[in-house]
């Protein structure tokens, strides 16, 4: 376990800060470093991003990264953010944390796939409306013409 770092999310959605953080990890030897591979749970709190209800749900997210040791031929063979360093016997893992975590998020999430969001003019859930709703608008240049009598032939 471990505590959520802030920020790790999107506008509309996100890992609450301190919230709990399982990660089930195996650690790898290789000769160049340390292979990291498993999976990050979690929860996530946010809004919807058409009715504006909340969100509150639970992730698991696959997490596979290398860590080069200090001083490996990888140092020289790679640029400096495209292989995760140890720092002596220490891994920093946040970064691949977030970014496993980040880049499975939907940057416009859904409370339910179907989500049928707010009416544009009166802002009030198209789920809590009559199926009849509607607000007519009448251009007023024909205005006038409502007052015509109807001819019925």
């Amino acid at each position: 376990m471990a505590e959520a770092p802030a920020d790790l999310g999107l506008e509309l959605i996100s890992v609450p800060e301190g919230s709990d953080l399982e990660l089930d990890l195996t650690l790898t030897s290789v000769s160049e470093g340390v292979y990291v591979s498993g999976t990050v749970r979690g929860s996530l709190q946010g809004e919807c991003g058409r009715c504006l209800n909340e969100i509150n749900e639970s992730f698991e997210v696959s997490l596979g990264e290398m860590f080069a040791y200090e001083d490996s031929t990888t140092e020289e063979t790679t640029d400096e953010d495209e292989v995760g360093r140890m720092q002596g016997d220490l891994i920093d893992l946040e970064p691949a944390v977030r970014d496993a975590v980040v880049l499975t998020l939907p940057p416009n999430p859904l409370c339910r796939p179907d989500c049928p969001g707010l009416c544009p003019d009166c802002g009030v859930h198209f789920d809590d409306l009559p199926a009849e709703h509607s607000h007519e608008e009448v251009d007023p240049r024909w205005a006038a013409l409502r007052n015509l009598p109807k001819n019925e032939e």
